[in-house]
């Protein structure tokens, strides 16, 4: 089974390594954005199975994205990926629809395996 990944980070160079490393682990890129407003617009044509999100953005913040994202996709399983990790933040995560937060100090090995393991929870019910 392929995992399609939505990779949302606003940082260019961080962006473009966890596509690669991710891509690595084979999982399938259906989009990347550099913001919160293009990952939804993105969302529709990409149509993944998981999306990967930063929280540290302009304009809005990771738990906005997500709450926006599981508005329109109220199955869509999240991932936060940041380095701006506490209890606080995590709690609001968990409100947003947030499966799991991921802190970037962890590294992407890490991240890899919190998608797989979210991943198994798609079973059927996959878009």
């Amino acid at each position: 089974m392929t995992v399609r990944l939505l990779v949302v980070e606003d940082t260019e160079h961080v962006r473009k390594m966890l596509l690669d490393i991710l891509e690595l682990h084979g999982f399938e890129i259906a989009g990347d954005a550099d913001s919160g407003a293009r990952a939804l617009e993105q969302l529709g044509s990409a149509d993944p199975d998981v999306v990967v999100l930063d929280y540290m953005m302009p304009e809005m913040d990771g738990l906005e994205v997500a709450r926006r994202i599981r508005k329109e996709r109220p199955d869509q399983h999240v991932i936060l990926y940041s380095a701006y990790l506490d209890e606080e933040l995590e709690h609001g995560a968990q409100e947003a629809g947030i499966a799991v937060c991921v802190p970037k100090m962890a590294g992407v090995e890490e991240l890899a395996r919190e998608i797989t393991a979210v991943a198994m929870d798609l079973g059927d019910g996959r878009r």
